[in-house]
């Protein structure tokens, strides 16, 4: 599964290369509904998760609309930076506190505080001088999880659309506890593999075809020590992967939850170099050339879709970094 990837985020970008309109209304809407979850629950950690690359998009805002944008993002910002300060102040007098009682008698309790209160002081110092910066870091502000969220290009209405979509597919129709495991645990419909698209995909492989342009994917396996180790993947050859996915645009019947576009990578057997770092599954990177008939699929020629599949690209993913 690819768990996570550096995707394109700057929308200048995407409309140069792919011809694409910006549907500008969404993003909008993206944003304002981040802000209206943070204030019903106060908590950010709640709200849509959304690339700081996607946020820099709008640092100097051509119209009405991108300037509302801007406005969302910089109380976003604003809010970010207040919550952590605080909490910064209550971990800097957690650690000086343990200080003082480990300069009269060393404790199991006092330790950990030191210990676990200089990682959040750390932490926080990080993502207060990220609220505050406006200059791009592509590998950590273009990167996605799953529940992130990011630009994807569709066909809607015989026009390239770019859409924002989570990266975490819901399908049309379906309960929003498909989310989770039972664990709680977020559910794999963030990849759909190959060898299910005519079965639990069949409601979407044929019909909303969408694409993630990406520079670099990372991994988890197994570090053969009992846990897991992530490693990146990159192509030798730099370039821009068009990583085929599907889409669903989910409504609740209820009217009460807000409506959802999603979407979900799709994976294959792995590549010889993948499958050798221990990972049993591969994006599929389409060829430019068949975009357009990604982006366009006949229903009743699902083996015309195969077919692109089998003829995908094929750069070696070189690894370029593994963190312990």
């Amino acid at each position: 599964m690819c768990y996570s990837a550096e995707a394109w985020n700057l929308l200048e970008a995407f409309v140069r290369d792919t011809g694409a309109e910006i549907d500008m209304k969404s993003f909008w809407e993206l944003y304002l509904g981040r802000d209206e979850q943070y204030r019903i629950r106060k908590k950010q950690s709640d709200g849509h998760k959304i690339p700081k690359g996607m946020d820099l998009n709008f640092l100097h805002p051509k119209n009405e609309l991108e300037e509302k944008i801007q406005g969302l993002i910089q109380e976003w910002n604003t809010q970010k930076i207040s919550e952590s300060e605080q909490e910064l102040f209550k971990q800097v007098k957690r650690v000086a506190d343990a200080e003082r009682k480990l300069a009269v008698k060393e404790t199991k309790a006092a330790l950990t505080d030191v210990r676990v209160g200089g990682n959040k002081i750390k932490q926080l110092k990080r993502w207060i001088s990220d609220a505050k910066r406006t200059t791009l870091q592509p590998e950590t502000d273009n990167r996605i999880f799953p529940d992130w969220y990011c630009p994807v290009l569709i066909v809607e209405n015989g026009k390239k659309i770019i859409r924002p979509m989570r990266y975490h597919c819901r399908p049309a129709g379906m309960d929003p506890s498909i989310d989770r495991t039972k664990t709680g645990q977020v559910s794999g419909t963030y990849n759909s593999r190959r060898d299910n698209l005519t079965r639990f995909w069949r409601n979407l492989f044929g019909y909303t075809h969408g694409l993630m342009l990406a520079e670099t994917f990372y991994e988890n396996v197994d570090d053969g020590k009992g846990g897991s180790k992530e490693i990146q993947f990159r192509p030798r050859t730099g370039e821009t992967m068009y990583v085929a996915c599907l889409y669903s645009h989910w409504t609740d019947p209820s009217g009460k939850e807000p409506d959802l576009w999603s979407f979900a990578a799709i994976t294959d057997e792995p590549e010889p170099e993948v499958a050798a770092e221990g990972h049993d599954r591969t994006i599929i990177n389409i060829k430019p050339e068949h975009v357009d008939a990604w982006l366009n699929p006949d229903p009743n020629n699902l083996q015309a879709l195969f077919d692109i599949f089998d003829d995908r690209r094929h750069p070696y993913y070189e690894v370029i970094r593994k963190a312990a």
